[in-house]
């Protein structure tokens, strides 16, 4: 079983892009959004992943990851209710001993940016970049198992 440990913040300039390393647009739905656990389905690029992600306690959360064919996902994108998909581009920023995800989406989230940095341990030391501003980690609303229920452009 593997955990996922993250603190979110939001984006609050562009001083990040000198420092981006990578890129990749992502498309994903949620099969199932309850509250003990989610099941999303998400191509990124050429690649295609089916996730379960347990409840959030405090910053951490179990997480199973696993590949699957594009053509499968592809397939299971519109089967969630109302075809709900979050699109977004995310790019892989290096801050310090860090690569933080910085995610810029779009379609009816558009407007929002949000970056993340996976931890080792809860208490684990990093460094704060100068393009992040409020941190969200506890705020629910950010989840993107949340924002496709409650887009942020209806906010």
């Amino acid at each position: 079983m593997a955990t996922e440990i993250e603190r979110k913040f939001l984006v609050i300039n562009d001083l990040w892009r000198e420092h981006v390393i990578s890129s990749s647009v992502l498309k994903q739905a949620y099969l199932s959004t309850r509250k003990d656990a989610t099941v999303r389905v998400r191509i990124d690029d050429d690649q295609a992943f089916l996730t379960i992600k347990s409840a959030t306690v405090g910053i951490s959360r179990s997480e199973f990851e696993y590949a699957i064919p594009v053509a499968d996902a592809e397939a299971m994108l519109p089967l969630r209710q109302g075809g709900a998909v979050i699109e977004k581009t995310r790019y892989k920023v290096e801050c310090g001993e860090h690569v933080w995800d910085l995610d810029i989406f779009q379609g009816e989230n558009r407007g929002l940016q949000v970056a993340e940095v996976e931890l080792q341990a809860e208490d684990e030391e990093f460094q704060l970049p100068e393009w992040v501003g409020t941190e969200v980690s506890h705020d629910h609303r950010y989840l993107n198992a949340n924002l496709i229920e409650h887009p942020y452009t209806k906010w």
